[in-house]
């Protein structure tokens, strides 16, 4: 699984999955292929959507929505493209991941095991 390490918050020095915020008139597929080239430098194609997170944080009163795609990489290598977010990046076995993880990690790897993926 290719992560990133989060320099901003949320979850700041967590590993988790690429990706960020929505456009105006962007569909999440859209977004998701965007905010990964954005950050990694790569062109990806998304072979379907796993799951969605819905994440509360009440005590910092915020509300994240994470949809989380499978996806293969069509083009490029991955490097950070924006240092100012993301401090490293690295492939992972499924059954060796580093820590911490970011929720949305968490629950797409829970997703995973449900599908036996």
């Amino acid at each position: 699984m290719l992560l990133v390490l989060r320099r901003r918050d949320p979850e700041s020095g967590h590993w988790g999955l690429p990706g960020g915020k929505l456009d105006p008139y962007e569909t999440l597929a859209e977004a998701t292929t965007r905010e990964i080239a954005e950050e990694l430098g790569i062109t990806i194609a998304l072979t379907r959507l796993l799951c969605v997170v819905d994440q509360i944080d009440r005590p910092r009163a915020t509300h994240w929505v994470a949809p989380v795609f499978l996806a293969t990489i069509q083009a490029g290598t991955p490097a950070i493209r924006e240092p100012h977010a993301l401090a490293d990046w690295g492939w992972f076995p499924l059954k060796a991941m580093p820590t911490p993880l970011t929720e949305a990690t968490r629950r797409a790897l829970a997703a995973m095991k449900r599908d036996e993926l």
